[in-house]
């Protein structure tokens, strides 16, 4: 198991901290700081889940006019971890 930790750009989380397994597939996603709902969501959904399929999923993802968000980090944070 890979201990990752991703310090974010353009959002109002800070880090991204997740594991991924042997097998490719996402554990224990956890963001500091955030929309605490839904960053909690996200890390509910991603759990068990194949890395690079997720990450297909919420890359380019944005939040307003800032160009990125807390799903499209985290694509980028697995991308930058795979």
């Amino acid at each position: 198991m890979k201990h990752c930790s991703y310090n974010t750009r353009g959002t109002c989380s800070r880090r991204i901290d997740f594991d991924i397994d042997d097998e490719g597939r996402l554990h224990n996603v956890c963001f500091l700081g955030g929309c605490a709902g839904n960053t909690a969501g996200i890390g509910m959904l991603a759990e068990g889940m194949d890395a690079a399929a997720f990450a297909d999923r919420l890359r380019g993802v944005q939040c307003g006019s800032k160009g990125t968000s807390c799903p499209d980090q985290l694509a980028r944070a697995i991308d930058e971890n795979l």
